[in-house]
């Protein structure tokens, strides 16, 4: 039985872990601000729910990696009904902003008026596509919030391990380089598929060194939006001397119609892996882009090691 000064006797008593002293202790847990932007993760193409659970699962990540951190969600091409439309969510997180800072002072509270940006938009786009951007950077200019609109999420060595992942789930590459096994159907050349025209040909073509190191085989990037490029980038593969080569596509996978993906791997006669969907990585590239944008990032997100 315990008394008023602590626990009875012989009973084990919890002290507090001291904090390890020195460069070598551990990190405070970083967590967000109080009154920070939120984040919105401004999602292209048609709104359906597979594009809202892919999304959900994003900004979850975001807000397990960030306790506390007000991750919201804004479709390109929302209805303002069942996909709430970009510059409508940023509207709303303005009024409830004001909202808190009046209630505030209402209930006689000390409080700061609320300046800086009211988000942060982070596309969800792994690389450039001008088009996309416009249209996104429009629906912020429309919402006339103060937002600040970040890059986009690559290139980076999260990406090339995601699309090392996707490779190998689809069994066209190693899991492991390291291993002592083969796969029967792996790849020995791929096509990275990119959209948004030439610029993100060369950005995927950075990612794309990447992935090379990873699995020590020729990648190539590709335009799906150009005609001809798949085709084109595909008989240089084979040219080179890759006979079995597969599709990589470097998308998160709402910016594109899927049947595109499909007719771009039968036009270079090979498979295709899965687009990259909610890979935990993206969801951790999103919150390095809000962090950073705030000045508040915390150690940035490294790829796996090469193997």
């Amino acid at each position: 039985m315990s008394s008023p000064t602590g626990p009875a006797s012989g009973l084990p008593v919890r002290m507090p872990r001291p904090r390890q002293p020195g460069r070598h202790r551990r990190p405070e847990p970083l967590v967000a601000p109080e009154g920070a932007p939120a984040l919105v993760l401004a999602v292209p193409g048609t709104p359906s729910s597979a594009t809202c659970g892919l999304a959900d699962e994003v900004v979850s990540i975001a807000r397990s990696e960030l306790p506390g951190l007000d991750a919201r969600i804004g479709y390109v091409d929302g209805d303002d009904t069942e996909f709430p439309s970009l510059s409508a969510v940023l509207v709303r997180a303005a009024e409830e902003r004001t909202a808190r800072y009046e209630q505030a002072v209402a209930a006689g509270a000390e409080v700061k008026e609320p300046e800086g940006p009211v988000a942060v938009v982070v596309p969800l786009l792994a690389g450039p596509d001008s088009a996309l951007l416009r249209r996104i950077r429009q629906a912020v200019m429309d919402s006339r919030v103060a937002a600040e609109l970040t890059d986009v999420l690559g290139p980076h060595p999260l990406l090339a391990e995601a699309l090392h992942v996707r490779l190998s789930e689809a069994g066209l590459a190693r899991a492991d380089r390291a291993r002592l096994f083969t796969v029967a159907t792996a790849a020995d050349g791929i096509i990275l598929a990119s959209v948004g025209g030439d610029e993100a040909v060369q950005a995927a073509g950075i990612t794309g060194m990447l992935l090379a190191a990873r699995l020590a085989v020729p990648v190539m990037a590709a335009a799906l939006d150009e005609e001809g490029s798949i085709a084109s980038v595909a008989e240089q593969l084979r040219s080179s001397g890759s006979q079995q080569l597969a599709l990589a596509p470097y998308l998160i996978g709402p910016e594109i119609d899927a049947a595109l993906l499909e007719e771009a791997a039968k036009e270079a006669d090979c498979s295709a892996a899965e687009a990259l969907g909610p890979y935990p990585a993206i969801g951790k590239l999103a919150l390095a882009k809000y962090t950073t944008a705030l000045g508040i990032s915390p150690q940035q997100p490294q790829g796996a090691p090469v193997r």
